[in-house]
């Protein structure tokens, strides 16, 4: 039995170590940079402390800054637990005293993992899903920035331009092409649609005479130049250079993604599954670690992706149920996503999502039931090592 339970309050440039013992009380408390030898001498320092105890390591992050502490646990052979923030947030209002501190954090962490037995243990990933995770949280952030530049050029067109706001999709490659060369109605008016097409082709932009039409018409709809159009179009030309290029390097990353991702072994049967792309896929993988063993159950993984219901039961009211409110948000996007794509592509799918609005469920509740039923196939088509085959219809409505 362990008798020496060690809290880490992890940062970015160090941590706060708190170590108790079976009962309780605090053996050791120091804070600690994020330094290799520090850590080291840390460990030491425990162990040393446990005189041939067991010990077991509790953290409330699981990535990001202790992912050095993390890697030298594994090497020493540790066992760690990983207690979410939300827990310890919610866990400090029962213990003494309304200060906050980094020391009483991890004191909280190395307590709550001396009592609760329903803690999960820190999951290593395999080099693949490690790198899909990076490479596909960095695609998110990339994305996040492109739609944030966009949504700021059609606020900026709308100061001196509305009506060529209004005539484009700026999350296609033709209108950023326009505005790189082309901001302002008289510059555009200036062009004509003969020349403005020729332009637009030689930079390869599918559509460019239609396109060149409705540019012109917008640009002869305004006649009148207002005081923001010469700081707004030369920020307008600024901003579409961005977008381009975040464009070239999303598809660098989404390249990078695809090498990486055809490397797993569970590629080719995570691909079978309708609705699953390769970024979705490879999303997946990202977030469960590349083994879904570590889960148990396909309960547990639906549970971790959000789409399993939970109960709210109290007194003679029963069966109510609700979302969890602690869940994988990008696991659960994942599958959520996935689960709309399919509608598309998979006959039982869209059989299924049919039956659930028939039954009054809404749009999101019958993806997320259809969400969790495809997670349930999933975990065994990984486990039995076979790909997706879509059901015959004649044998669902026999079988019902």
């Amino acid at each position: 039995m362990s008798e020496l339970w060690v809290g880490i309050d992890a940062g970015k440039r160090a941590h706060h170590c708190v170590a108790i013992d079976a009962a309780g009380a605090v053996v050791l408390s120091k804070r600690i940079d994020n330094d290799e030898s520090a850590l080291l001498d840390l460990i030491a320092a425990v162990l040393v402390t446990a005189d041939g105890d067991a010990v077991v390591w509790a953290t409330d992050l699981n990535t990001g800054g202790p992912a050095l502490l993390l890697a030298l646990l594994e090497a020493h052979g540790q066992q760690v637990l990983y207690i979410p923030g939300r827990i310890v947030h919610h866990a400090a209002a029962t213990y003494r005293g309304d200060g906050k501190t980094d020391a009483k954090d991890a004191r909280i962490i190395a307590d709550q993992a001396r009592m609760r037995r329903d803690l999960q243990p820190v999951r290593g990933a395999d080099q693949v899903s490690t790198d899909l995770r990076l490479l596909t949280s960095h695609r998110t952030d990339l994305v996040y920035d492109r739609v944030r530049l966009i949504n700021r050029l059609r606020a900026l067109l709308l100061e001196y331009f509305p009506a060529l706001e209004a005539a484009f999709d700026y999350s296609k490659k033709a209108p950023l092409v326009l505005l790189s060369g082309f901001q302002s109605a008289d510059a555009i008016r200036r062009m004509g649609e003969s020349r403005l097409a020729t332009w637009l082709r030689k930079r390869g932009c599918r559509n460019s005479s239609r396109m060149a039409v409705k540019a012109v018409a917008a640009a002869r709809a305004q006649d009148t130049v207002l005081r923001t159009q010469p700081t707004g179009a030369a920020l307008v030309a600024r901003l579409a250079a961005k977008i381009i290029a975040l464009d070239l390097e999303i598809a660098e990353i989404d390249a990078m993604i695809t090498e990486r991702f055809s490397a797993h072994r569970d590629a080719e049967i995570l691909t079978s599954m309708p609705g699953f792309g390769t970024v979705l896929a490879a999303t997946f993988l990202a977030n469960t670690g590349g083994d879904l063993s570590a889960f148990g159950t396909a309960d547990r993984l639906a549970s971790v992706a959000g789409v399993a219901p939970a109960p709210r039961d109290s007194g003679r009211i029963s069966g109510n149920h609700h979302r969890p409110r602690r869940f994988n948000r990008r696991l659960m996007r994942t599958c959520y996503l996935a689960a709309l794509s399919s509608l598309k592509s998979s006959p039982s799918s869209r059989r299924f999502y049919d039956r659930k609005r028939a039954e009054g469920k809404s749009h999101k509740q019958a993806l997320i039931a259809l969400a969790r039923r495809r997670i349930t196939t999933l975990w065994a088509m990984l486990r039995d090592r076979t790909f997706f085959q879509e059901p015959d219809p004649e044998t669902l409505v026999a079988a019902a």
